[in-house]
């Protein structure tokens, strides 16, 4: 017992300063995330952290928040799940609330240019360094390397879930081609071994991870947490966007942003797709232009993209409405994360989803490398941005720095140059 509190108060300052310094969105919070958990503190290994980032992947909801939750559930379980995932959210809800207060007291935005001149370029180099050192695990084979290749050039055409989808199951079927072509050249004394319980080569590498209850003997049912999930959470009158009333309301804000919470997938932009559907097009509940501001305090504070909704919640209806807007839109990510979390562990006991989980993670690394290459161009602007890109690759490279600090640095040195 001590030592669960002892890993919940670790959780606990861990995620809170994360909440506080996370900033540049989810490639730049996951890579955040991996140098602290993986790097510094060695609370799992990068197999497993990329594990989690595949299964955060195939998941709807915001990326970052799901994986500060998966983080915390392997590290204390359920109580470590909550603690984790409500350090992370509750800071950039508040900062994003003092935001809305500005706003509504002054009528616009600050700005803070030369800050977050300063910040892209660190933010840059945490997500490189994340993406080098994550991929020297995750490309296990040639197939992998190809598949990682193309799923890069993909990034810039296909949706990431469908994206993400198809690696896992390319993968898959690759691997079913190398066991036929395997078996064909005559290793056929591997067979029975590979046939028993689906427990090949993929089990000596991540069976230690498969969990208490397969060491006993017990089954694994890995496509159980997704129906129990979706008859939790995808009830059609719930989420039903008829269900609420284009006269607002406080408990139809909360059905808004549960029923976004619940179903989206992809980036920013998808959920500013989905905020300009509802709140601006069909119920007209904000203009344009409240939307868009709406959407920058989200990119440029820190933490999760989703606290977008604390800042709508406020402006319909105050600070009830901003706690019911950040109620709904996150609620869904502990939903989902508290159901299939026991679960990730034991995909890797199963050949094929395992070997599906490793289409995901490349796919995942691919989508963060896309990212990587998109931020390029507007982070490394001049010859001082390029300095501090380079300065923070090379201490990152010889050091294990705080990346909270790194990032924070960063601002400051923006600043001074500005």
């Amino acid at each position: 017992m001590p030592a669960t509190r002892a890993r919940l108060r670790e959780l606990a300052g861990l995620f809170l300063k994360l909440g506080f310094t996370a900033f540049g969105g989810p490639a730049a919070h996951v890579a955040m995330m991996e140098h602290e958990v993986v790097v510094r503190r060695g609370w799992m290994s990068r197999e497993e952290f990329l594990d989690l980032l595949g299964a955060t992947n195939l998941m709807p909801g915001p990326v970052s928040t799901k994986m500060s939750l998966f983080v915390g559930h392997v590290r204390a379980g359920f109580a470590g799940l909550v603690v984790a995932g409500l350090s992370f959210i509750l800071p950039a809800a508040a900062i994003v609330l003092a935001f809305s207060w500005a706003y509504v007291r002054f009528g616009s935005l600050p700005a803070m240019p030369h800050f977050f001149e300063g910040i892209k370029p660190v933010v840059l180099a945490l997500i490189a360094q994340a993406i080098a050192s994550l991929g020297r695990t995750a490309v296990k084979s040639r197939f992998l390397l190809a598949l990682g290749a193309a799923a890069f050039v993909a990034a810039f055409f296909a949706h990431e879930f469908v994206l993400l989808l198809l690696a896992g199951c390319v993968s898959v079927g690759g691997m079913a081609i190398e066991d036929l072509l395997r078996r064909g050249r005559g290793a056929g004394a591997q067979a029975p071994a590979e046939q028993s319980g689906g427990r090949g080569s993929d089990e000596s590498a991540g069976g230690a991870a498969a969990g208490p209850d397969l060491a006993r003997g017990g089954t694994a049912h890995p496509s159980s947490p997704s129906k129990k999930s979706s008859s939790l959470l995808f009830s059609p009158l719930l989420f039903s966007s008829a269900a609420i009333s284009s006269s607002f309301s406080l408990p139809g804000l909360f059905l808004f942003f549960l029923k976004t919470g619940a179903i989206l997938f992809g980036s920013g932009y998808v959920l500013l797709a989905f905020l300009k559907n509802d709140l601006v097009g069909r119920w007209h509940w904000l203009t344009n232009a409240q939307l868009l501001d709406a959407v920058a305090v989200g990119q440029f504070t820190p933490g999760p993209l989703s606290a977008t909704a604390t800042f709508i919640g406020y402006l319909l209806a105050g600070p009830a409405g901003a706690a019911v807007a950040t109620a709904g839109i996150f609620l869904p990510s502990f939903a989902y994360a508290a159901v299939c979390g026991p679960f990730v562990p034991r995909l890797r006991a199963s050949r094929a989803l395992g070997s599906f989980l490793d289409g995901v993670n490349v796919g995942a690394l691919a989508l963060m490398g896309g990212v990587t290459l998109e931020l390029t161009h507007s982070a490394i602007v001049s010859v001082p941005t390029a300095a501090v890109f380079l300065a923070s690759v090379a201490a990152l490279s010889v050091a294990r720095l705080n990346a909270a600090w790194l990032v924070l640095a960063g601002g400051l040195l923006g600043i001074a140059l500005g």
